[in-house]
């Protein structure tokens, strides 16, 4: 086994969930028969109202106020970057690369529009370091859906896993079938939780004892269960958008408590998690550490469910896009046909340097 190239690289991410901007030093050794990797410092920087407000409300903004969005929340993101490696001590100098998912606005393969803000420009301007971002744009112009990308990752990372389950904002799966990787988004997660405990004013509902608490609305779950996107076929991926329309709709009746919607909510993201489960699967995101939901989970299946080290859990994909850059470098395969819809395999992307 010869190694062929270390890289150290910055991954950035911010979710739909808005807990924080996740950022992680990574270095990747380059080898024969793939890729291993080592985190060697990570946070997550909370968002101040302020930002969680602009953010939060980005989808309403004309395309001039948008655009500035796009290069403020680019600047400070590589402020955050900036002051993440004084923090840390890390050299400049020793990084290769930052790779940035951005903040997704709008996320709408079918009608061929996806858009996230965090300017690359702007980060190469603050740090001084190249910088990828932009992952998803062109995926989804050559007719794919744009999403999910971390199973290139998952491939070339965690490979004696027989299924990668991340638990975010939204819930997403990934695993090899028939020579080819398998990826898709199952149902959301944080993004409706998070939405039904700030009606109470909870940030969230920590290890879903609220959920625990509440009861089972039958004519709800069976209406969640009944929407058209759980009965598709992959390639397939979920957004706000989709949501907005067809989730939060059901939720609008006066009788209901939030309890009651928590925990019926669980109930249904659980069946739906558990019905596409095999094997030894690999469980990272914040919904792992819900006690709850995995309570539920290990109650309701027959797999055996691993949840990695903190950092794993927490960083995983922002290390995962950190190796999306180093790819993005080498020219290779990052982004997966089988998983997003799209003709080809491909290498996806925008590189700037200082």
């Amino acid at each position: 086994m010869s190694v062929k190239r270390k890289y150290f690289a910055i991954g950035l991410m911010s979710g739909t969930s808005l807990d924080g901007l996740d950022i992680v030093a990574c270095s990747f050794l380059q080898q024969d028969e793939g890729y291993s990797f080592q985190i060697e410092a990570a946070d997550c920087v909370t968002y101040s109202s302020h930002w969680k407000e602009r953010l939060s409300t980005a989808h309403k903004l004309k395309q001039d106020a948008l655009n500035s969005l796009d290069i403020a929340f680019g600047k400070y993101c590589g402020k955050v970057i900036r002051g993440f490696l004084i923090d840390r001590q890390i050299p400049v100098s020793s990084i290769d690369l930052i790779a940035s998912h951005g903040h997704t606005i709008f996320h709408d393969p079918e009608q061929h529009l996806t858009r996230q803000v965090g300017s690359g420009i702007e980060i190469v301007r603050e740090t001084g370091i190249p910088v990828v971002s932009d992952f998803r744009s062109q995926d989804v112009v050559m007719g794919g859906q744009g999403a999910p990308l971390v199973p290139i990752g998952d491939r070339l990372l965690f490979s004696k896993y027989n299924q990668c389950l991340n638990l975010g904002g939204f819930s997403n799966i990934s695993y090899e079938k028939g020579g080819k990787r398998i990826a898709f988004d199952i149902s959301p997660v944080n993004f409706v939780l998070n939405y039904l405990a700030d009606l109470i004013d909870y940030q969230y509902d920590r290890d879903g004892e609220i959920a625990r608490s509440g009861k089972l609305l039958p004519e709800l779950y069976d209406a969640l269960e009944a929407l058209d996107y759980y009965h598709q076929k992959p390639p397939k991926s979920l957004s706000r958008e989709w949501v907005e329309k067809s989730v939060f709709p059901l939720f609008n009746r006066n009788d209901y408590s939030v309890p009651d919607l928590l925990h019926t909510f669980v109930m249904h993201t659980t069946t739906r998690i558990n019905s596409v489960l095999s094997g030894k699967v690999l469980v990272t995101g914040g919904g792992s550490k819900n006690a709850y939901l995995i309570e539920l989970m290990n109650q309701k299946s027959n797999v055996e469910l691993i949840i990695p080290d903190e950092q794993i859990v927490d960083y995983k994909e922002a290390f995962v896009f950190a190796l999306l850059g180093v790819l993005r470098f080498e020219n290779r395969i990052n982004v997966l046909a089988s998983v997003t819809g799209a003709p080809k395999d491909h290498s996806a992307g925008t590189i700037f340097k200082p």
